[in-house]
């Protein structure tokens, strides 16, 4: 359907060239140079309509290109972290056929290990089922979630990189924050991408924090510090262009900090970053109580 203005612009045109000519004789061609003018109007509409859904459709594979990008960072932790409850399924399984070859095995050591064995499988579920939330597609729809629970699956997934390196991860809740309208998994790819940040700033024997809280105004807030290097004050203004990037050739993209910033958006808050003394830097994600941003038709 052509634009309202556009219609407006083709029937002023029309107008236009019919009164510019005499009547009724040169009637005719003023009409056709109307309805040419019209035409070519209506084309150029269609134009930009397939270039917007063109728009939306890579703005979608760019944001799952980069939740992948984000699975990558962590996946050397995960790997770990899956691997260490393999082991021990793997010993209370040969445990547990070694009491069943066993005269009246003993009935208490059998429910023992496959407790253990149960527990094991939650756990790796729980890694697999945050990395599933963090990897499916989405369109964003928000509704009201618990803002502590998207941070916290994310602190989990970023504590496995961080362990080895001998970096702690401190969470600071607000446990009373109401109910925030977001859409969960881009919240989550927000959360994770600054906490990979935060991570390899520090590098190793180091502190990540990350808090939730209310904000001025009927708002609240999530904010990832560390006390790493920080940011260099030149620096500062350009952390969320697209392709900016300090670290060194092939570490990284320079588009986690500019998606995160375009999520936000998509959100209804928005994003800020600055050093801490005594070192190390902070980024805050601030988040309205009410949803009252249209929602993104793409």
């Amino acid at each position: 359907m052509p634009d309202p203005k556009i219609l407006t612009a083709a029937t002023a045109a029309l107008a236009l060239a019919a009164a510019a000519l005499p009547f009724p004789w040169s009637l005719a061609p003023g009409l056709a140079a109307g309805w040419c003018a019209f035409r070519a109007y209506r084309h150029l509409n269609a134009c930009l309509n397939r270039s917007e859904s063109q728009k939306c459709a890579l703005d979608e594979q760019l944001f799952q290109s980069q939740k992948l990008a984000a699975i990558g960072e962590v996946a050397s932790g995960i790997a770990h972290e899956i691997n260490n409850p393999l082991a021990v399924i793997t010993q209370e399984s040969e445990w547990l056929a070694h009491l069943l070859d066993q005269p009246g095995p003993p009935v208490n050591e059998a429910r023992e290990s496959l407790a253990t064995i149960r527990s094991q499988v939650n756990r790796c579920a729980d890694i697999t089922h945050n990395l599933l939330n963090l990897a499916r597609t989405w369109k964003p729809i928000r509704q009201p979630a618990d803002l502590n629970r998207c941070v916290e699956d994310m602190a989990r997934l970023a504590e496995r990189d961080a362990k080895p390196r001998n970096i702690a991860l401190v969470r600071n809740y607000d446990e009373g924050l109401p109910k925030v309208p977001l859409d969960p998994p881009l919240m989550r790819q927000a959360v994770l991408n600054l906490l990979v940040n935060a991570v390899q700033a520090v590098g190793k024997d180091g502190m990540v924090t990350v808090s939730t809280g209310r904000a001025p105004e009927g708002r609240v807030f999530v904010r990832v510090a560390d006390n790493g290097p920080g940011i260099p004050h030149e620096h500062l203004g350009r952390v969320f262009d697209p392709f900016f990037t300090t670290k060194a050739p092939g570490k990284g993209t320079g588009l986690g900090l500019s998606i995160t910033q375009r999520i936000v958006d998509r959100l209804g808050g928005f994003i800020s970053a600055a050093n801490q003394p005594p070192a190390g830097a902070a980024f805050t994600i601030t988040l309205p109580l009410r949803n009252d941003k249209p929602e993104d038709a793409s």
